[in-house]
């Protein structure tokens, strides 16, 4: 099962205020666990979000939003994708992070085999495979 560990974004997050040299060395240790242990798929922080933009939907209309967004409570700093053997395991992981203050989101990422045959499913498939097959590739 793969778990995305979303990191809630905060007023320091927002106004991108760089973390520290101690807290950059105590988030590499906590990585380097996570590789160690084979369960770390991906981790990025991500800007504040100034430098981002939202594009909302309606029917056939796309309208883009400028960043910044006021509710830092919905917003996304960071994350972890790990694969865990349940959601248990995961929380664990997620207890770990050398955080003193925040927030951090534990959610279950789909997994195709969950909507079951279908040719859609074959063609995220076929996708996957091809992505494996470039990102493999030097």
């Amino acid at each position: 099962m793969r778990f995305m560990m979303i990191v809630k974004a905060n007023q320091d997050s927002e106004a991108g205020v760089l973390p520290t040299e101690e807290q950059l060395a105590a988030m590499a240790k906590y990585n380097e666990e996570l590789v160690k242990a084979g369960v770390l798929l991906a981790a990025e922080g991500l800007q504040a979000s100034s430098k981002g933009a939202r594009v909302r939907f309606s029917g056939a209309k796309r309208t883009v939003i400028d960043g910044p967004f006021t509710e830092t409570k919905e917003l996304i700093a960071g994350f972890w994708l790990i694969q865990a053997k349940s959601r248990d395991e995961a929380l664990a992981w997620a207890k770990r992070v050398p955080f003193e203050e925040g927030e951090i989101e534990v959610r279950q990422v789909f997994e195709l085999e969950d909507f079951g045959p279908s040719e859609a499913v074959e063609q995220h498939v076929q996708l996957r495979e091809q992505i494996t097959k470039t990102s493999a590739q030097p």
